[in-house]
Formats: C-alpha cells, structure tokens, sequence
C-alpha cells in the first residue's frame, strides 16, 4: 500500500510542459524583415527534404500564435519551451535588430503570461543565420561571440518576463547531421576534424551566452542546455549488464559525435572526457587557454530529449555487446526507432550518478501517420500508450530519488520535421496542412487529463 501512495502523483512543484521550435512550426519565413536561415537554404536543395517540403508557411504559427497558445492553456500545461528564430531577431545574425521580430516574441510571451503559463526559452533550435554561414558559420573562432551577442539582445528584451532559458537544442544532432554527415542544414561533409572544432565553437557559444543571459537578466534567472540524449540502457537488471549499459551510455565508444560525454563532459564538468581525447587524438580541436572555463559556466539543469533506445549486455569479455530488438518490436513510423520505454528510466538514473544536477525531459514524444477518422477525430493510442509508458519510467527514477523538475512532450503541434518534411506527425494537436486547422487528438485529452491530475490517474 506504502508503494501504490507513493507512486500516486508528482510533488506540487513539478513542471507539466509542452516543447516546440521556432522553424518547425512559424512558417512565415520571409515576413516582417526575417533573415534567411541555412534550413530556408536547405530546403530548395534537390532531394533535401522529403517530397521537396518547406517551411515557408508550415503551421503558420506566427500568425495564429493566440489560437495555438489558447490550445496550450486548455491542455493546462504549466510551462511552454518554444525556441526563437535567431535571424527573425537579427536577419544578417549580428547587431542589426529586427524590431518586428522583437514584436512577434513580445507578443508571444504577454500571450503566455496572460494564459497562466511559463514561457521557456531556447535560444538556438537549428535555424543558424545564413548571413553568419557564409562567413564560415560554427567554424568561425567567432561564432560564439556572434552567438553571444544575440544572447545579450534577447536577454536585454526578454528577461523582465522570462526566467527560464535553454541555449542550444540537440548539439549532436546539428553538428552531426549537419555539418558531418549533410543530411541536415546546412548540409556539409566535413571530416571529423572540422566536425569536432564545430561543436567545440557550440560549446563556447553555450558558456557565452550563459554568461551574457545572467550579465544582462532584469531578474534572477535558470538556464540549462538540451542534449540529444543517445540511450544505451541493460539488456536485463544483472550487474553486469547495467554496467554494459553504463559503459555505452556514458563512454565515447565510436569515432562519431553520437555519444553524450563528449558534449555533457565540458559544459558540466569543465573537461572533455578522457577516453574520447585519447579516440579522437590529433582530430581533437586547438582548446584554447580559458575556453573549457567559459564552457563550464554553471547551469541550474539539464535538458534530456529521449525518443528511443539500445539494449546492451556484458559479452564473454567483459565489453558490452548490442543485444537486437526481437521479432516484431514495437516502432514509431521515423527511421523505426523502437519503443523502448525503459529507457527514460536509464536516462535518469545513469544521468543523475554522473552528473549530480536537477534533469529537466525538454522532449519526448512519439512519430506516426496519423490520420483524420470518419467520426471527424484523431485517434492516437500509440502516442498515448508510448507517453503513459513514458512517464511512469520517469516516475519510477524520481521514486528513487532522481532529481527531475519537469517533462515537456514532443510537440504541440504536427508541424515540419527537418529532413522529413510532413511525411510523419509527432503533435499532440493534427495540423491540416492545406487549411491549417487544428484538431486535437486524443492524446492531447489524455495528456490534458494526466496533468490536471499532476500524474495521479498513471
């Protein structure tokens, strides 16, 4: 009984939230004196996008943001991460200030306000400035001081109604898919070398732009940064395994940038790991005097987003071996990641004995083909199983005493997704492309539901 009442419901502090990001849902992309990102470049590539996609309207979320804002409060989450359009601020990526971009996010946050919910803010979700590209982009020893800069504008605006921010989104994914492996903006193979500098100059825009967010906040503020978190979780609960999944989650282990301690390592610990300095050896960038200091700025949490997972095992000699899904296994219909919810709990756990720092789940949703039914309503049972499933991991870890203050599900609406186009749906609320309405699914009652309860009908 002492079990059933603990497991009952979350503490009365606990953050209920919703993510989205800025290119994946305004659309607008050349309205009201908006500069042009690598992705609006991105997408006129032949073959980049899925079905020659774009987004150019998208959800058309800078038009209707008070309608999608009025779904936000009847979903009654306490917060909203949203991510600002870098060149929709300052079109060429410094200094020239776009006031109608500045308007647009006024407005959005007094919208939020007023409605009761928390704006979180993240600064970079992808859309880099492709006036800042051309001059060398994340290569450039100045791109965190470019980055920095933009920070101070949005802090100076900003910060007398928001006191919460991220920085980067996903560091692995838009160097790796981006810069390494071309399969996002702004599409470049570069080698590894190259790659690693990349994310190193991220990484400096991160602690610089802490530094200049805390420099210029109007009242105290929390800042963290979301990591595209790559799970390695056990093949079953012996020692030996856990250990296997250990090893894996938080070793750099291959010569590539999926891997987390490589990005976790600097902006937590102030170092970069050791194993991965000795993988990488001559590829690892020039580390300047002070860069690791101004890396390592303090943050008040980390940003997880988990989708999936890899089972590992400890093999004959003691090194983890990947252990296959079993026939059958249950999918999302996006590069067929298998649903693992276990996953979040290993997250959590292996996360928290590393790092020692309040986790905060900045994303976490399912893809799929959702479709209009005859009865005029969307039914999602997969999304709805693949989030209850979820958070009762999630809830398990807190139960043994992981710090985690909030869980933010991937997303509110279906919107563009990257490389993808609209060929997958990952909202909470069916986005009709041709007429822009919105309809919500059932998972949007069922999440609905879950937070009036605060976890409590889990």
């Amino acid at each position: 009984m002492k079990n059933i009442e603990r497991n009952k419901s979350f503490s009365k502090d606990f953050t209920w939230g919703v993510s989205t990001s800025a290119y994946q849902i305004e659309g607008a992309a050349f309205d009201d004196g908006k500069g042009r990102s690598v992705w609006d470049e991105f997408c006129g590539k032949p073959g980049a996008i899925w079905h020659g996609h774009n987004s150019d309207i998208a959800c058309d979320h800078y038009h209707r943001y008070r309608e999608d804002i009025a779904l936000l409060k009847n979903l009654g989450v306490k917060a909203y991460r949203l991510s600002l359009c870098w060149p929709r601020i300052l079109p060429d990526g410094t200094w020239r200030i776009n006031e109608r971009g500045m308007d647009f996010y006024d407005a959005v946050i007094d919208e939020l306000l007023e409605a009761g919910i928390d704006p979180f803010i993240t600064l970079f979700h992808w859309d880099y400035p492709q006036e800042l590209y051309l001059r060398g982009g994340w290569l450039n020893p100045d791109s965190s001081h470019w980055f920095a800069e933009y920070a101070v504008k949005v802090a100076q605006r900003f910060s007398d109604r928001v006191t919460n921010w991220f920085t980067l989104n996903e560091p692995q994914c838009f160097i790796s898919l981006g810069h390494y492996q071309g399969m996002h903006a702004p599409g470049l193979k570069l080698s590894l070398k190259e790659s690693l500098l990349a994310g190193h100059n991220s990484l400096l825009a991160h602690g610089r732009s802490v530094q200049a967010i805390r420099e210029n906040a109007k009242q105290p503020v929390k800042i963290g940064c979301s990591f595209a978190t790559q799970v390695k979780i056990p093949a079953t609960s012996s020692p030996q395994d856990v250990e296997a999944g250990r090893k894996m989650m938080l070793g750099v282990i291959n010569r590539d940038l999926w891997n987390n301690s490589w990005w976790m390592d600097p902006v937590l610990l102030g170092k970069y790991p050791e194993d991965g300095m000795k993988l990488f050896g001559k590829d690892v960038p020039d580390i300047k005097p002070g860069d690791m200091e101004i890396i390592h700025q303090p943050v008040d949490y980390c940003g997880h987003n988990v989708y999936t997972a890899k089972r590992f095992k400890a093999g004959v000699d003691g090194n983890p071996v990947e252990v296959p899904p079993a026939a059958g296994y249950n999918i999302t219909s996006q590069e067929d990641w298998e649903v693992v919810p276990e996953g979040m709990y290993w997250t959590l756990k292996y996360m928290s004995e590393k790092y020692d720092i309040p986790i905060m789940i900045t994303e976490n949703g399912h893809q799929n083909l959702d479709s209009v039914s005859l009865d005029g309503k969307v039914h999602d049972p997969q999304r709805i199983d693949y989030l209850h499933r979820h958070i009762l991991q999630l809830k398990k870890a807190m139960d043994e005493g992981v710090d985690v203050r909030g869980y933010f599900a991937w997303t509110l609406l279906d919107n563009f997704e990257w490389s993808f186009g609209y060929r997958v749906r990952v909202g909470l609320v069916y986005t009709d492309y041709n007429t822009l309405e919105r309809i919500p699914k059932d998972s949007f009652r069922w999440y609905r539901d879950l937070i009036a309860s605060n976890g409590g009908n889990l």
